[in-house]
């Protein structure tokens, strides 16, 4: 088959998907097998050659990343239960003080707590956010939501665990190792800038108080805030449960909001390093084992220590112990039930993505597309960004545009020695770019934080759009230097 065939068929492939997720709402999962399908039989792989690569791509997939995404999602879990993510914001708080509060809880989040599924990480981390806002002064909810939105987005698509991160990594076959360290490079100069960014604009007239901010909700929040406190602060989770019943939220948010509530009345009072030593713990025994690698050192124990799977359920069975002496074995059991839930549509989504890039590869993309860019490694890393950008716009999952467009030019890494990390990290950026309102990310910031819709496009969809375009200028000059 021409070139040109396999180009145009592999456009067809997924601009179908797109499609079918978009226009006839078809489940994600499904929307994407089927393209791999049609590219197979269109291609010429042959029934049989078509199904075993789409199976093929899918196992390889969950071999690299199936674990690690278990163990990432069940210790946030726990960590939601034990209600520790609550109290690093209000140690962050007493510690830096509210003037640099966006800056101090945006890299915490988009750092240290990307084990914890997004949404219950937003719904935590969201009312405390808001309630601390006008510490920060007249810019305090503009300036929170952007930092949120931010570190939320960027960290689940650079930051080992991140479950974006940990499937580009296994999708790429990057070891995750690297990917953590060059995640970490960039993930931190990408939130700091971006903060920034947005602070200057909103200092020069962005954001409008009267229009950008939901007034009347936010006194309404505030009052309930009150009297529930005076009964104990037993009411917090019915305030965050109300501020979720807009657009794009479920009774999860609640629930959860509802769990941490309980969790932290019943929790004894471990010190927070106590609570997040085994999660650090698993992270340093990753980033040491890369290190080892990269400089060639043979020592057989750490090795084996700094294998991610080995490490996280290192970290995944001393979470288990610490919190069951803070919070009792039976929430334990239950965090490790939700978060069983949670991991369940997070690994099929991300192996079918592996099992459209296998397609893509096995049609002879990569060879058609190494040799319009065998001259230059940033004009792949340009691509991927703006093709992850286009799908996300699209689609609305950060998730899916980033594996789908990392995936579509996996096969040229080998081909014009470009180092598949820069390629994984290219296409999360391009997967931050105009977070809008089909993503549910967007809608919870907008109903948690107390913004119109006009305001959460200003934070959500201006603020995470600058961090997408902001990620991409730092890594055009690391791959130049790697």
């Amino acid at each position: 088959m021409s070139d040109i065939a396999v180009l145009v068929n592999t456009a067809v492939a997924v601009l179908a998907a797109v499609l079918l997720i978009v226009r006839f709402r078809v489940n994600p999962v499904i929307a994407l097998v089927v393209s791999s399908v049609y590219l197979g039989l269109a291609v010429g792989l042959g029934v049989e050659k078509t199904v075993e690569t789409i199976t093929a791509g899918f196992g390889d997939i969950m071999v690299d990343v199936g674990l690690l995404i278990a163990f990432g999602v069940l210790m946030g879990s726990i960590l939601n239960q034990s209600g520790a993510i609550r109290r690093l914001v209000e140690h962050l708080l007493n510690t830096f003080g509210p003037k640099r509060l966006p800056y101090t809880m945006g890299l915490a989040i988009g750092t240290v707590l990307q084990s914890i599924f997004l949404d219950v990480l937003l719904v935590i981390s969201a009312p405390l956010a808001r309630k601390l806002a006008p510490k920060i002064g007249k810019l305090g909810t503009a300036r929170m939501a952007t930092a949120m939105a931010i570190a939320l987005e960027c960290g689940i698509v650079f930051t080992v665990p991140g479950v974006a991160s940990l499937a580009l990594a296994g999708l790429l076959n990057v070891p995750l190792g690297k990917m953590l360290l060059f995640g970490l490079l960039l993930v931190i100069p990408t939130i700091i800038i971006s903060i920034a960014i947005m602070t200057f604009l909103f200092r020069r007239g962005f954001w409008n108080e009267a229009k950008d901010e939901d007034h009347t909700f936010v006194a309404e929040e505030d009052r309930e805030g009150e009297e529930e406190e005076y009964d104990g602060g037993a009411g917090r989770p019915v305030a965050a449960g109300n501020a979720a019943s807009g657009p794009g939220t479920n009774g999860t948010v609640a629930q959860a909001t509802g769990s941490v509530a309980v969790a932290e009345r019943e929790t004894k009072q471990f010190p927070l390093i106590v609570l997040f030593a085994p999660l650090l713990t698993s992270l340093l025994l990753i980033g040491a084992g890369a290190i080892l690698q990269i400089l060639k050192i043979d020592l057989p124990w750490l090795q084996l220590l700094g294998e991610p799977v080995i490490a996280l359920l290192i970290g995944l069975i001393g979470t288990c112990l610490v919190t069951r002496s803070a919070i009792g074995q039976k929430r334990v059991e239950e965090a490790i039930a939700v978060g069983f839930k949670e991991s369940g549509q997070i690994l099929i989504l991300t192996g079918v993505g592996g099992s459209l890039a296998a397609t893509v590869a096995a049609a002879g993309l990569g060879h058609i597309l190494g040799g319009f860019f065998s001259a230059s490694t940033v004009a792949p890393l340009l691509v991927v960004w703006a093709i992850a950008a286009v799908l996300h716009i699209a689609v609305g999952s950060v998730t899916l545009s980033a594996i789908t467009a990392a995936g579509l030019l996996a096969p040229i890494a080998p081909v014009i020695g470009l180092d598949p990390v820069l390629l994984a990290l290219s296409a999360g950026a391009g997967s931050l770019f105009m977070v809008h309102v089909t993503s549910n990310t967007f809608w919870l910031l907008q109903s948690l934080l107390g913004q119109s819709v006009r305001g959460a496009l200003k934070s959500v969809t201006v603020g995470v759009s600058v961090a997408s375009v902001v990620a991409i200028l730092l890594i055009l000059p690391m791959s130049l230097l790697f």
